[in-house]
């Protein structure tokens, strides 16, 4: 995940209370590696991952080494979160933390602090491991400046990954099911050739149209028009250039209608608004989700191109503004599908 990250996040009680804001939800029995570009405070590549068994974690160390070794990093902070400290005794997965140390300055990248906490709450120890006095109580995290941030930008922090993933469940899988038959029945899309930009934008904003409205999910018909809408390379183009600016309110309703499709549509279509979702996901800098939506869209339809890339790039941890170029390419006469700018408040909806 890339993200943007506050001075005061050098504090390491507001970098651990920052964590469920930084990628999305509230980490449990997680390593979090947080990349540093130059200069020192510019974030990068945030990944997080689970604890492994003692037998996996010279493997688990070096893989995520690989993934800071291949962007421009500085250096990285390291997070253990869970497990239990003895008295007396250093935070717990200590040599899990040096073998992190290892495989990342074998790469050439330093580790500029590595910290502990049990967990993500008010009141919980935490400790540096490279310290022994560095150590204090962890503040609520609702009151910290990053908390403030995100609540003014509409950012919600989950429990538990598990919680940010339901997001993309199906509403309905009867529905899918309806919906999935009728699209295999359809030779073609369902506008004439003349036409069919046009037509398929109408079809867009339609639904953006009923969002706005407060209409609830489409229906079987309306469903099967923005598939086949979504398919369409001109009209997938004019969805990306809807993710800029990031996090504004017109990117948020874009966001939150491909989020809306994303659990209306069945596969392999599904695979078009999961890469939209993805994608403006990405570009605000939620890089948690956006690796969700991704998958979404490869478990829907393994050969994605869009889809594939972007995971890729994703993954090798390149800064958010690098890929704003594909929205900014994509642009046309139709970006934003006629529609008027989005109201701040329609844009904060849930």
């Amino acid at each position: 995940m890339t993200t943007a990250t506050p001075p005061d996040l050098r504090d390491p009680a507001q970098l651990l209370t920052a964590l469920p804001y930084l990628i999305g939800f509230r980490p449990a029995k997680s390593v979090v590696l947080l990349g540093h570009r130059d200069p020192g405070d510019c974030p990068g590549l945030i990944l997080r991952g689970d604890l492994p068994r003692r037998v996996h974690r010279i493997r688990q160390a070096q893989a995520l080494a690989q993934r800071f070794a291949a962007g421009s990093h500085v250096g990285v902070t390291l997070v253990i979160v869970g497990g239990r400290r003895r008295p007396g005794k250093p935070p717990p997965h200590a040599g899990f933390v040096e073998d992190l140390v290892r495989a990342l300055e074998d790469a050439g990248l330093p580790v500029l602090h590595a910290l502990w906490t049990p967990a993500i709450r008010a009141g919980a120890p935490w400790a540096c491991y490279r310290i022994e006095e560095c150590a204090g109580v962890l503040p609520d995290p609702r009151s910290t400046v990053v908390a403030a941030a995100a609540t003014e930008c509409g950012t919600v922090a989950f429990d538990s990954r598990e919680e940010l993933e339901a997001l993309l469940a199906p509403r309905s899988p009867e529905a899918l099911a309806r919906r999935a038959d009728q699209l295999s029945r359809l030779t073609s899309p369902p506008w004439p050739e003349a036409t069919r930009v046009n037509g398929a934008a109408s079809v867009v904003r339609a639904a953006f149209e009923r969002r706005r409205r407060g209409d609830g999910p489409p229906t079987d018909e309306e469903a099967v028009l923005l598939a086949n809408a979504l398919k369409l390379p001109e009209i997938r183009d004019l969805c990306l250039a809807m993710a800029v600016p990031p996090a504004t309110a017109g990117a948020r309703e874009a966001e939150h209608l491909w989020l809306t499709l994303v659990r209306e549509i069945p596969p392999p279509e599904r695979a078009e608004p999961a890469t939209l979702l993805g994608f403006t996901a990405y570009l605000r800098g939620d890089g948690a989700f956006a690796g969700m939506a991704l998958d979404n869209a490869l478990e829907a339809a393994p050969d994605h191109v869009l889809a594939s890339l972007l995971k890729r790039v994703l993954d090798t941890g390149t800064p958010p503004e690098v890929i704003r170029g594909l929205a900014a390419a994509a642009a046309g006469p139709l970006v934003g599908f006629g529609l008027d700018p989005a109201d701040n408040d329609v844009g904060k909806a849930a």
